[in-house]
C-alpha cells in the first residue's frame, strides 16, 4: 500500500501505482527479505524467481453438459477431472436413478475414478514438454469407451488411466508406462486419510476440518455482468514463514512426482507448476452466466463441485438446497496432499466417504458391491455459489452449513 500511495502522490494513473506496489513485492525489499527467508531455511527461491514471475492469462477448457457450457482451468489444476466426469455421466439416466440411490452413487463414483485415474496420469503444466492429451481426453467419444467399462455390479478396483490419443490423431508415447503402473489393493495400509495426517489432528474430523481450512473459495458477480469465480490457497499453518515478511510459503510442491511413472506430466522441473487441486468453476447457458462455484477441499474439491452441478441441473434443487445437500467422497485416486511416502499417496479401491444419515438400505446394497464405507456429518465441503436466474431479473447466492461460508449481497 505504501509502494502504491506514493506513486498516486506522484500523479501516477491506478494502474501504474498498482505495478509500483507489484515491483516493490517482486523485486524491491519485500522480495529481497523474501528470498533471504526462504533460503536461510533452505529454500531455493532466488530474486531472479521473483523478478521473472508473471500472472498467466489462459483460455479456459470446456465441456457441454446438455445444453450448458462448464468452464474450468486448464490442466495444470485438476479442474478438467470434472468436465472429464461430466462427459462420461452424459451417456446414463442420472435423474432416473434417483438422487444419492444406490445405483446413483455406484455410477458416480465410477464415473469419478475413471476421470481421476485419468488426472493423476495425463494432467501437468502446459508450458513444459510433453504437451498433455487434453484434446483426447475431453472427447465425448472418449468418454462413450470410458463410460463402457463401468461394471454395474461392483467397484472396479483396477480402473487404471485410459489412451486418449487415439481422439486426436495420435499413439500414445506412455504405454510402456502405463503398464509398470499398478494399484495397492490392501487397504489396512491406508484408510481414507494418511495415518500420519492422522496423528495430529487425531481424528477424521479433524483430519476434514484441516483440509477445509487450507483454502478460501469466492464468487462474485455484480450488475455490470461481471461474474468470478476464484479458489485461492497455499502457505496454510504450519507454513514456512519466509523472514520478516509475514508470508507464509507454498507448500504446493508436495503435489509433483518424481517418478515418471505416476505421471510424466507432472515430473518436479526448475521453474514448473505442480499440478494444483485449486479448482474454481463457471458455467454459461444460452451464452448467459447461469452457475459460478467453488469449494475448499483438496482431491475432494471437484468430487463435490459434480455433485453440486448436477444436484441443481440433474435433480432440480435450488442454489442453497444444492450447496447443503449430501454428497460422497472418493478414495480410489491419488491423493495430491498428505502423507510423507508414496504409499500414503496410493488409492484406496473401494473406500467411499458417505453422509451419516445414509439409509440403511443403500449402504447394504453398496457393500454387496464391494465398497468400504466410512461416515461423517459433513461430506460436502463448504460450498459457495452463485446461480443467475434470467427469468426473474436475479441472482441468488448459496453458501452450505459445513463451514465458515457466508454470502453477502448490497
Amino acid at each position: 500500500m505504501e509502494a502504491e500511495r506514493a506513486a498516486l502522490k506522484k500523479g501516477k494513473s491506478r494502474k501504474e501505482a498498482i505495478m509500483a506496489a507489484y515491483d516493490r513485492f517482486y523485486k524491491g525489499d519485500i522480495a529481497e527479505e523474501f528470498v533471504r527467508g526462504c533460503r536461510e531455511q533452505g529454500g531455493l527461491i532466488t530474486m531472479q524467481d521473483l523478478s521473472t514471475w508473471k500472472p498467466l492469462e489462459e483460455e479456459p477448457l470446456k465441456v457441454n453438459y446438455k445444453g450448458i457450457d462448464v468452464y474450468k482451468l486448464q490442466q495444470w489444476t485438476q479442474g478438467p477431472v470434472l468436465l472429464q466426469a461430466l462427459n462420461i455421466l452424459e451417456n446414463f439416466d442420472l435423474k432416473n436413478m434417483g438422487y444419492n440411490s444406490a445405483q446413483y452413487i455406484h455410477t458416480l463414483y465410477q464415473a469419478m475414478n475413471l476421470s481421476f485415474a485419468d488426472r493423476d496420469f495425463y494432467y501437468g503444466d502446459s508450458y513444459f514438454p510433453p504437451a498433455e492429451p487434453m484434446k483426447g481426453l475431453l472427447s465425448k467419444e472418449y468418454a462413450k469407451g470410458r463410460a463402457a467399462l463401468i461394471q454395474w455390479d461392483k467397484n472396479n478396483a483396477f480402473i487404471g488411466p485410459g489412451d486418449p490419443y487415439p481422439f486426436e490423431g495420435k499413439t500414445n508415447p506412455y504405454v510402456h508406462l502405463l503398464k509398470q503402473r499398478g494399484f495397492e489393493l490392501d487397504t489396512s495400509k491406508r484408510n481414507f486419510a494418511p495415518q500420519h495426517d492422522l496423528q495430529n489432528p487425531t481424528s477424521m474430523a479433524e483430519y476434514n476440518e484441516h483440509l477445509w481450512m487450507g483454502t478460501t473459495s469466492v464468487e462474485a458477480a455484480d450488475k455490470e455482468g461481471w461474474v468470478v469465480s476464484i479458489t485461492p490457497s497455499g502457505g496454510w499453518v504450519p507454513a514456512c514463514i519466509a523472514g520478516n515478511t509475514g508470508i507464509g510459503m507454498s507448500q504446493r510442491m508436495q503435489s509433483f512426482v518424481l517418478d515418471a511413472t505416476l505421471n510424466p506430466f507432472n515430473v518436479v522441473a526448475p521453474g514448473k507448476r505442480p499440478r494444483v487441486t485449486l479448482t474454481p468453476t463457471l458455467a454459461l447457458k444460452d451464452g448467459k452466466p447461469f452457475l459460478s462455484f467453488a469449494v475448499q477441499g483438496g482431491d475432494t474439491q471437484d468430487q463435490n463441485l459434480l455433485q453440486f452441478f448436477l444436484n441443481m441441473v440433474e435433480f432440480g434443487m435450488n442454489v442453497q438446497q444444492a450447496v447443503e445437500a449430501a454428497n460422497i467422497n472418493s478414495n480410489q485416486l491419488w491423493l495430491s496432499l498428505g502423507g510423507t511416502n508414496t504409499d500414503d499417496r496410493k488409492p484406496r479401491p473401494g473406500n467411499i466417504l458417505l453422509n451419516e444419515k445414509t439409509p440403511e438400505a443403500v449402504r447394504n446394497e453398496l457393500k454387496k458391491m464391494g465398497y468400504i464405507l466410512s461416515f461423517d456429518d459433513r461430506t460436502s465441503g463448504p460450498i459457495n455459489a452463485i446461480y443467475f436466474d434470467w427469468k426473474h431479473g436475479s441472482f441468488w447466492g448459496g453458501s452450505s452449513n459445513h463451514g465458515e461460508d457466508y454470502g453477502i449481497g448490497w
